[in-house]
């Protein structure tokens, strides 16, 4: 009997192993490969076209040394990501406070808010440009309407960033789906605590909705961090990193460095470095997030 279930404990792990085979492929050929990959690569003096040999880590030096639109492109995308993460995180937060509350036509402003993440990434940009068109655009033609002065929007250095900070508003809707489902999800006899005692509203949002909520806080702060370092598009389609450089995001430098200066060794080394830098930082968010997530029955 026992060997009986012996054979038949092996024959299902061999049926488990085969058919997660195509995913743990996929996996090696497609993410694990490239990654070991680059990491070789970036060891290297490698331009597309040319002979390859090993350099050690002069590529390293060579970027934190010599290479100003390095430090550029890092200053420009830390400024960009301390501006837009907390912009889209409260904005968010707020849209799906008033999204949960029960009225009418509900499913239609869900719709609304979420419909922009569906919208592809160059129609969006596209549309900012309409919007951001100092002669024409929208949003000039608004603020001059109520009297004020007009703006160059990402057509001038000192506007380009806090511009595109604007636009990222536009995506808040994975953020708020997220803090939607997170707020479905409290407890309702904690509200009616608060009213019994006399809660205001106020009450509630800080004593029960803020700390309930700070797992799924936490969770959108993360995806928000890490995608405002990756952010491409916005410089590629609208601004091609200008004016003066002024937003030359880190990924669209690394890919002039790799598909325009044809230099892959030198851009694999900038991807890395975005990765470690990228790491130290949600490792520092896990790392402080013991001190203000709350997990609902966790000892403390």
């Amino acid at each position: 009997m026992r060997k009986k279930n012996f054979g038949l404990a092996r024959m299902e792990q061999r049926w488990g192993v085969l058919f997660a085979l195509p995913a743990i492929a996929g996996f090696l050929i497609f993410s694990l490969g490239p990654i070991i990959a680059s990491m070789v690569i970036s060891l290297t003096d490698w331009q597309i076209g040319q002979s390859l040999s090993f350099i050690g880590f002069e590529n390293y030096n060579q970027i934190f040394a010599h290479d100003e639109l390095f430090a550029k492109s890092a200053s420009v995308t830390t400024y960009y990501a301390l501006g837009s993460v907390p912009v889209v995180l409260v904005l968010a937060f707020i849209v799906a406070l008033l999204l949960n509350q029960k009225v009418k036509g509900l499913p239609v402003f869900r719709t609304i808010y979420y419909l922009p993440v569906v919208v592809p990434s160059v129609a969006s940009s596209m549309l900012w440009l309409w919007l951001f068109n100092p002669d024409f655009g929208l949003l000039n033609m608004i603020l001059k309407s109520v009297g004020l002065p007009g703006s160059d929007w990402i057509y001038a250095e000192s506007s380009v960033i806090p511009s595109l900070i604007i636009m990222s508003t536009w995506g808040i809707g994975n953020a708020m789906i997220i803090f939607l489902a997170g707020l479905q999800n409290t407890p309702a006899h904690l509200y009616e605590a608060v009213e019994v005692d006399g809660g205001s509203a106020f009450r509630k949002l800080i004593h029960v909705t803020i700390p309930l909520m700070t797992p799924t806080i936490f969770f959108n702060l993360i995806m928000s961090l890490i995608s405002s370092f990756q952010i491409f598009n916005q410089a590629y389609i609208m601004t091609e990193g200008g004016p003066n450089n002024s937003s030359l995001f880190y990924v669209y430098y690394l890919y002039r460095k790799a598909f325009t200066e044809t230099k892959v060794g030198y851009a694999s080394a900038l991807a890395w470095i975005l990765f470690i830098v990228v790491m130290v930082l949600t490792f520092i968010v896990f790392k402080t997030s013991r001190k203000w997530v709350y997990y609902e029955g966790e000892q403390r």
